[in-house]
C-alpha cells in the first residue's frame, strides 16, 4: 500500500497529534510513535534546540534540552524528518459482513481493502468472496499503566471455551484468514463470533493485559508479565485514550532581549569555540584563534574579547535564577513594570495604557462604566510575545503520565516557539479587599475548593489555590473571550487565557488566607488577566488584539463582559447552579454563558462560576459593588435595583 503523508500543525504535534496518540488519517488510523523514532535514524535533536529559556526550564523544572520537532524535508531524493507512524489499531472489520481481518493491507495480493471472506451462494452453489469494504475497528485495549495494545478479539469470543490449554480441540488463532465476525447489536456492547467453533462472547469492558501483549503499538517488546490491574476496552475517540501533559511559559526579560546574530550570541551558541578558546595552551594560540574567529564572523578581535567578557559574567541571565513553578511571578513583574529601552524586535514588547486609563474616569458620568475603570488598576498592551510549549508526556486513563521517550532516558523533550500578542489588566487590590471581606464568598470558594481535591485533578503538572479571586479572575477571562469573539470577530478557539492570581486576606484578620487544604498564601497579591494569541509563526499573529487595549476600546469589552454575567439565556437554571460538570467544578456557568473552547482554557473549562462577578442578590457581593462609591460592598437586593 502506498505510504500515507499527513501534515501535522507543530502545536497539534505536542497536544493531540503527540506521543502514544491514535491519529485519524484520510484513509486509516495511526498511532504516533516516541520521540527516539522521530526524524529518522541519522536525525540529531539538539542540532533543534531553543536557545535562551533557561528560565523556562528552571520555573517547570526541567533539566533537559527543549527541542523543536522535525521538519520533513526531500533532499536529492531522500527524505529527512518524517515522523514514521503505524497504522493502529491492526484489525479491520468489513462493512458487509462484519468479518474481521488482521492487517490485510500487508496482502499485496488482495489489496487489503476488501473482504475475501466467504460471501453468499452463486448459482452454482459455491460460496464467493464477500467483496466488502474495510475500515478499521474502533476498539483498543487500554492501561492506566500507559500500555495500548490491540483487543483480543479471539480471547473474547472463545472466553466460555472449556479447552485452553493447545489440546486438539481448541480453536487455534490465525491471523492469516478471517474467522471472527464482529456483530453490531442494538442494544449493549458488540458481540464477537468465531464462524469456525461457533464460540460467541460479548465486548466485555474490563480484560487483563496479558504478558507477551506489546506494551506500544510501535515497541516490539511485550510485557514481561501481566499486570494486575485490569486493562480498559474503550474506543478511540475516548478521552480517556490518550491525555497530553504540556505547559507553556512566556519567555521574559532578559531572555526576551536576546538580540540575535550578534558576536555575543553566536559566540554563545558555539560551545566548540568557546572550548577552543578556553582550552589554548598558552596567549599566543588563544590570540591565534580569536583572530580566526573574528575573520570567520566579519569582526574585530576586541569584539570577541568583549563577547567572552559578557559571557563570563554570566550572559544572558547575569546570575538571574527563577525557582521551580515561579515563572508566574516573573512574568507578572513583566508585565505589571515599564521595560527600559524597549524595541520592537524583541520577543516581549508592551505598552502600558494605564494613565490613559484612569483619565478615562473623568469622561465618564457613571454607572458601570465607571465602576469598571475604577475596578481595573492596570491596562497594557503586549505587542509581542513568545510563548514556549513543552510536551513532558501522556497518560492513559487517568494513570501516571509516561515520557516522551517511555523510557525517561532521553536527554531532550519536545518544545515549540509561539508568537503573538495579547491584552494584559490587573484588578484594584482595594477593591478585591473590600470584596474579599465576605464570609459568605469564603464559603462558597471552599466548597469549589474541597470538591478540586476530591477531583484528582491535583495530578496536573501544575497546582492551583481555589480562592475566590482566582475564581473570579478565571470567570471574567472567559467572558471576555466570549466577548472579543462576538464583539471583536475573534474566534474563541484562537484565544488563550493566563491568569495570575494570589494574597488576599480572612475576613477580620490580618493573617495569611487560607485555601481548601489549609496552606498558606502567598502574601505577594497577583489578580491579572492576559488574553492572548500566540502561533508558530515567527512574524505572530495578524495583529489587532493588542490594539483592543486602548482604553475606550477596552472599556467597551470589559462592560460588555460584565454585563452578560448578569443574565444567562439558560436562567434560572444556570445561575442557581451550585456544582455541575467534572467533579462538580463549575457553578454558574454553561455553554450559553461562560464555558470557552478547551484550547483557550487553563483549567479545562472548570472553576467557573458567574456568582463570583454578579453576586448572588442576597449574600455574596458583585465585584463592581465594591469600587469606593460603595464603600460597604453590600449586596444588591431586588429592592435596591429596582430603585
Amino acid at each position: 500500500m502506498a505510504d500515507e503523508y499527513i501534515p501535522v500543525r507543530l502545536s497539534h504535534l505536542l497536544r493531540h497529534c503527540s506521543v502514544g496518540a491514535i491519529v485519524r488519517g484520510p484513509e486509516s488510523l495511526l498511532a504516533v510513535p516516541d520521540i527516539r523514532k522521530w526524524g529518522g535514524p541519522d536525525d540529531n535533536p539538539l542540532e533543534r534546540e531553543i536557545r535562551y529559556v533557561d528560565q523556562v526550564r528552571s520555573a517547570l523544572n526541567i533539566e533537559r534540552s527543549l527541542c523543536r520537532p522535525p521538519i520533513a524535508k526531500e533532499l536529492h531524493g531522500r527524505k529527512t524528518g518524517w515522523i514514521q507512524a503505524l497504522r493502529f489499531p491492526a484489525w479491520m472489520r468489513c462493512l458487509t459482513c462484519g468479518l474481521l481481518h488482521c492487517r490485510p493491507w500487508k496482502d499485496e495480493k488482495r489489496g487489503g481493502a476488501i473482504c475475501w471472506g466467504a460471501g453468499p451462494a452463486r448459482e452454482e452453489n459455491e460460496p464467493g468472496e464477500c467483496g466488502g469494504r474495510l475500515e478499521q475497528v474502533s476498539w483498543v485495549l487500554v492501561h492506566e499503566e500507559g500500555y495500548l495494545a490491540d483487543v483480543p478479539w479471539h480471547d473474547l469470543a472463545h472466553a466460555g471455551a472449556r479447552n485452553r490449554t493447545g489440546d486438539s480441540g481448541e480453536c487455534l488463532r490465525d491471523w492469516l484468514e478471517p474467522y471472527l465476525s464482529l456483530i453490531e447489536r442494538l442494544a449493549g456492547p458488540p458481540e464477537i463470533a468465531c464462524r469456525r467453533c461457533g464460540s460467541r462472547g460479548s465486548l466485555e469492558f474490563r480484560y487483563p493485559h496479558t504478558a507477551g501483549t506489546w506494551q506500544q503499538p510501535w515497541l516490539q517488546e511485550p510485557l514481561p508479565e501481566t499486570t494486575e490491574e485490569l486493562a480498559w476496552v474503550m474506543e478511540i475517540n475516548d478521552v480517556r485514550v490518550h491525555s497530553p501533559v504540556t505547559e507553556t511559559a512566556l519567555v521574559i526579560p532578559p531572555e526576551s532581549r536576546i538580540r540575535r546574530g550578534t558576536v555575543v550570541d553566536r559566540l554563545h551558541g558555539s560551545s566548540r569555540q568557546l572550548r577552543r578558546i578556553r582550552g589554548a595552551r598558552n596567549w599566543r594560540a588563544r590570540n591565534g584563534i580569536i583572530r580566526r574567529l573574528a575573520g570567520e564572523y566579519g569582526c574585530a578581535p576586541a569584539k570577541i574579547e568583549d563577547a567572552l567578557v559578557e559571557i563570563d559574567k554570566g550572559y544572558p541571565l547575569y546570575g538571574q535564577s527563577v525557582d521551580a513553578g515561579d515563572l508566574r511571578k516573573s512574568e507578572y513583574g513583566a508585565l505589571t513594570d515599564r521595560i527600559p529601552d524597549l524595541r520592537d524586535d524583541e520577543d516581549f514588547v508592551t505598552r502600558h495604557h494605564s494613565p490613559a486609563w484612569r483619565k478615562l474616569r473623568d469622561r465618564i458620568a457613571g454607572g458601570i462604566a465607571r465602576r469598571a475603570i475604577d475596578a481595573v488598576d492596570r491596562l497594557v498592551a503586549v505587542d509581542r510575545l513568545k510563548e514556549i510549549m513543552v510536551f513532558k508526556g501522556f497518560s492513559r486513563v487517568g494513570g501516571a503520565p509516561l515520557p516522551p521517550d517511555i523510557t525517561g532516558e532521553s536527554d531532550w523533550l519536545p518544545a515549540v516557539e509561539l508568537y503573538g500578542e495579547g491584552v494584559f489588566f490587573t484588578l484594584n487590590e482595594a477593591v478585591l479587599a473590600r470584596w474579599e471581606a465576605s464570609s459568605a464568598l469564603h464559603e462558597r470558594a471552599d466548597a469549589f475548593a474541597r470538591r478540586y481535591h476530591r477531583s484528582g485533578l491535583r495530578d496536573r503538572p501544575y497546582d492551583i489555590l481555589v480562592t475566590p479571586r482566582l475564581m473570579l479572575c478565571h470567570t471574567l477571562a472567559h467572558l471576555l473571550i466570549r466577548q472579543l469573539e462576538s464583539g471583536a470577530g475573534y474566534p474563541a478557539a484562537s484565544l488563550k487565557e493566563r491568569l495570575y492570581c494570589a494574597g488576599g486576606s480572612v475576613p477580620g484578620d490580618n493573617g495569611p488566607l487560607i485555601d481548601g487544604t489549609g496552606e498558606p498564601m502567598t502574601k505577594s497579591p497577583m489578580a491579572g488577566i492576559l488574553i492572548y494569541v500566540a502561533v508558530a509563526d515567527e512574524e505572530g499573529s495578524l495583529g489587532g488584539l493588542a490594539e483592543l487595549a486602548e482604553p475606550e476600546r477596552f472599556l467597551r469589552l470589559l462592560t460588555g463582559a460584565l454585563e452578560a454575567a448578569e443574565w444567562c439565556s439558560l436562567d434560572p437554571v444556570c445561575g442557581e447552579r451550585e456544582g455541575h460538570g467534572p467533579g462538580l467544578l463549575n457553578g454558574a456557568a454553561c455553554h450559553a454563558c461562560a464555558l470557552a473552547p478547551e484550547t483557550s482554557c487553563e483549567h479545562g473549562n472548570s472553576l467557573l462560576d458567574r456568582t463570583f462577578v454578579k453576586g448572588d442578590g442576597a449574600d455574596i457581593p458583585a465585584f463592581l459593588d465594591c469600587v469606593s462609591e460603595f464603600s460597604e460592598c453590600a449586596p444588591r437586593r431586588a429592592a435596591d435595583a429596582d430603585a
